[in-house]
Parts: structure tokens; C-alpha cells; sequence
């Protein structure tokens, strides 16, 4: 994890969970793809939109997010335990269902990015599923806020994604969204499910 990403969304939780947006239309088919009550790990949960609407939903949820001070947000909003854990601490096995990871793993290094996934297919039960949306392009950079990103092509995602263990694309789509510093965009979803 970029230290100085982790950074800002310590330092400026209370106003980025005040930002937080509804729950993202694609996570009622993603539900959809699970066993009732089944497992779910939120990575990055933020201030908990994600996950309330899956505890409502009647799931086992595990909602996880970097920030110690996001977490706390989370925690108290949701009435529900919320752990303060990076991507690289991770080490499930066959634990899950599914996991969602919406607008975080984005954060990651690009040379960092297989081994984070390996870890997510090793915590994913057998044909567990798996969601993450990234930025689209080539590189990385930082955002007006100082926040690193990884930019993908849906190739290099392909390729990484292979590199860490077997699975099978559900869906893939691209959409335009706003970001917390104003600027638009372009995002790559992805749903996958453990081979």
C-alpha cells in the first residue's frame, strides 16, 4: 500500500465518508451470484455503503478497510465490527464467497497487484466470486490530493489476474464516474469467479 495514500484517507476519513456515494448498481448482481448468507470480504469498505447493503441482505459480512479512522466511521454507522487491515495483510483460505473490492484496489502498485489477487484467490472458496473496479489507462500517478493510482488496460489486467491463479471472467464493463477530487474516470468492473 502507497503510504501517503493510506495517509490521506486517514487524515481526511470524516469528510471522504461524508462524500461516499449510494451502493454501486452492479452489487445486486453480484449478490445474486452467491448462496444466501453466504461469506462476503469487503476490501476498502470506506464508510460502509457496500456493506450495509449486503448485511441487510442477510449476508456473513467481513468489511475490512486500510484506514484505522475509516474503519471506526464504518464500524459505527453499519453497528457492525469493521477491521482495520490492508490488502497485503490478507490470508484467508477457502473462507469466502465472495469478495468486493469497489474503487480500492486501484491503490495498489502495479508490480504489487498479483500477489494481492493471489491472496484474494486463495481466501475465495472454490468458485467463489470476485469484484473489483479499476482506473483505465497506462502508468500510475497522483491525484490532486497526493492519492497513487495504477492506471489499467483491460489486457494488462487479464494478464496479471492469470498470473495469480485460475478464473473465469463473468463480466467485464466500463463506466465513467466522478472522483473525490472532481475529475472523471474512466473505471474498468470486473467479476470473476475462482477456477
Amino acid at each position: 500500500m502507497d503510504e501517503a495514500t493510506l495517509q490521506f484517507y486517514r487524515q481526511n476519513a470524516e469528510a471522504y465518508a461524508g462524500w461516499a456515494k449510494a451502493a454501486s448498481t452492479r452489487l445486486r448482481g453480484f449478490l445474486a451470484l452467491l448462496p444466501p448468507g453466504g461469506a462476503i470480504l469487503e476490501l476498502g469498505c470506506g464508510a460502509g455503503n457496500h456493506s450495509a447493503v449486503m448485511l441487510a441482505e442477510g449476508f456473513s459480512v467481513r468489511a475490512t478497510d486500510g484506514s484505522p479512522e475509516m474503519a471506526g466511521i464504518a464500524s459505527r454507522r453499519l453497528g457492525h465490527p469493521v477491521e482495520a487491515m490492508r490488502f497485503d495483510q490478507l490470508d484467508g483460505h477457502e473462507a469466502y464467497d465472495g469478495v468486493w473490492a469497489s474503487a480500492c484496489l486501484l491503490h495498489v502498485p502495479r508490480d504489487e497487484l498479483a500477489g494481492i489477487l493471489g491472496k484474494i484467490h486463495r481466501a475465495l472458496k472454490p468458485s467463489g466470486v470476485f469484484y473489483a473496479s479499476y482506473k483505465m489507462g497506462e502508468g500510475d500517478a497522483r491525484d490532486s490530493l497526493g492519492r497513487y493510482y495504477s492506471y489499467v488496460s483491460r489486457e494488462w489486467l487479464e494478464m496479471t489476474y492469470a498470473s495469480a491463479g485460475s478464473w473465469i471472467t463473468l463480466s467485464s464493463d466500463t463506466n465513467v464516474i466522478q472522483s473525490f477530487d472532481e475529475t472523471p474516470a474512466n473505471m474498468l468492473n470486473l467479476v470473476v469467479r475462482r477456477g
